[in-house]
Formats: structure tokens, sequence, C-alpha cells
């Protein structure tokens, strides 16, 4: 299977989580300042760093869907970027998940140029990489964020929210492939 079609694969799961997520809670995460955003980031990475490391999870969940979290927070946070926050909920399901196929789009197309680019260079990595890449990115997100999401020369919040999101698209891939790699043996 070709990297675009695995990329469609992990990002239809998130999808369908955030849309059941919408219909159980609604669009309550208008609420939420980008800054809040990034912290609900922060959590998931930093859950993920401490499995790998400690190996054992005593609330049951894993890794997978921790980066599923991840891809669902970050197309939240271009959400809230793009439209702002709100008082109250303010869009109806099908708007959010308008919303929430058109960032996806622009993560999969960016991951689509950087691909080219670095010529698939993410799939020697292993995913503990893609975890301590995403709490950098987190950490850089929040030295922007203190300066009110003004920067000299760097990429904006926007752009570590991409980036988040594709790192953990390619952890929850190459998860994936673990996976049917230990059922096959």
């Amino acid at each position: 299977m070709d990297t675009q079609q695995q990329f469609r694969e992990a990002m239809a799961g998130c999808r369908e989580i955030f849309s059941k997520k919408l219909h159980d809670y609604g669009a309550a995460w208008r609420i939420m300042r980008p800054s809040s955003v990034t912290d609900q980031i922060f959590i998931k990475a930093n859950r993920i760093r401490s499995l790998e490391l400690k190996g054992v999870s005593m609330v049951g969940e894993g890794i997978y869907p921790e980066f599923q979290a991840i891809v669902n927070y970050g197309i939240v946070g271009l959400i809230q970027l793009e439209l702002g926050y709100a008082d109250t909920e303010d869009i109806e399901a099908e708007e959010a998940m308008k919303l929430y196929d058109k960032h996806a789009q622009m993560a999969l197309d960016l991951m689509l140029r950087k691909n080219h680019d670095y010529d698939e260079a993410w799939r020697a990595m292993r995913v503990s990489s893609y975890t301590d890449l995403i709490l950098m990115k987190i950490y850089r997100t929040k030295q922007i964020e203190g300066h009110n999401g003004q920067t000299l020369i760097s990429e904006g919040i926007d752009a570590n929210y991409l980036d988040m999101i594709n790192y953990s698209v390619f952890g929850l891939i190459k998860l994936s492939e673990e996976k049917e790699d230990a059922q096959e043996n």
C-alpha cells in the first residue's frame, strides 16, 4: 500500500472517532482557546511518551488511540485558529465535519509535499521519535503562544499543528504495520 492510501486510512479512523464524539458531545470544543488545545495535545503526547518508557498502561488505553486524539485535537486547533474560539457551541455537526475534512486535506497535502522532498525518511524513524518531535512542536507552539502568535522567522502555530497531525499519522501507520507483521509471524 502506498503512503497516501495509508495516510487516508489512518485519517479515516480518526475522522470516525471525531464524528462519534461530535454526536455524543456536540461541538463543545468550540469554547477552547488554542492554548488549551495545545495543552490537550501535550497531555496526549506526554502520555504516549510515558507509555513508551514504562511499557504498561494502567487505564487500559494504549498509544494508538492517543495518536488518534492528537490528530483530532490538531484539527480542532486549526479550526479554532481559523474561526476563533466561541463562548458557546456555535456550529452544527455537519459544518464541523466540513471543517474537519478541509483541515485533514491540508494535512495530507502538506505530507505529500514534504514526503516528496524528504523521500519518505519518516519510514526509517522509530515511533518514539515521532513522540519526541510532537513534544518539541508543542513546546515551540507554547513559545509562539507566549509571543501572542508572533514570530520573527519561524512558521506559525498552524504549521506546528499540521506537523503534529502528520507525525501522529506516521505513528498510526507504523503501529498498524507492526501489528500486521506480528500477526503474520
